[in-house]
C-alpha cells in the first residue's frame, strides 16, 4: 500500500514536524485540516516559520491553502516563496509564538 492509498482508505501517515509540509501526495479534501493540525504543531514545537508546498499546477490548491491561512489565527502572515524557496510553488508562513 503506498502513501496515497493510505490517505484513500483514511489511514493516519506520520508527518515529520519539520517546518516543511508537502501537500503533492494529498487529497485536496484533506488540506484544510492538515494544514491546520500542522501548523498548530509546529506552532506548539517552537518552530517560527513554515514553508508549504503546494505545487504550482493550476493553482487551485495554492488558492485554497491560502485562504485556510488567511482564517488560522496562529498565522502571523504568509506569502508566496522567492526562488530559492519554491517560487509560486510553494507558501512561507510566519507564525505567532505559542501562548
Amino acid at each position: 500500500m503506498d502513501e496515497s492509498d493510505q490517505h484513500d482508505a483514511g489511514i493516519a501517515v506520520a508527518l515529520p514536524i519539520d517546518g516543511t509540509l508537502d501537500l503533492h501526495t494529498f487529497a485536496p479534501r484533506e488540506v484544510k485540516s492538515l494544514v491546520a493540525e500542522y501548523l498548530r504543531e509546529c506552532q506548539a514545537r517552537g518552530l517560527p516559520q513554515v514553508r508549504i508546498v503546494h505545487g504550482k499546477g493550476t493553482g487551485a490548491l495554492c488558492r485554497q491553502v491560502h485562504a485556510v491561512l488567511a482564517r488560522l489565527p496562529e498565522v502571523r502572515s504568509f506569502a508566496l516563496a522567492g526562488e530559492a524557496g519554491g517560487g509560486w510553488g510553494a507558501t512561507l508562513v510566519t507564525l505567532r509564538p505559542a501562548g
